[in-house]
């Protein structure tokens, strides 16, 4: 048996910019019903949250959400 599966990727995935610094949102389909939640900076260091969402709705509001309470320096790594 394998753990192999196509990635589907939410439509609500998308470019994130802020005080001209730019992240991207990536939202995808666990394999289980649930979606998973990552931010990507441009020197691709990854922010993933460790639990699922019920949707890709609820993913997108928690990262805009952390982006808003947290500032976008806090999901850019070093270069």
């Amino acid at each position: 048996m394998t753990d192999d599966y196509d990635v589907k990727m939410s439509p609500l995935s998308q470019r994130f910019e802020q005080d001209g610094k730019v992240v991207n949102i990536e939202i995808y389909e666990d394999g289980e019903g649930g979606w998973l939640l990552e931010v990507v900076d441009e020197d691709n260091n990854s922010t993933m949250w460790e639990d699922s969402f019920d949707s890709d709705d609820e993913a997108l509001a928690e990262a805009l959400a952390a982006i808003e309470e947290h500032g976008i320096d806090t999901l850019i790594g070093p270069a």
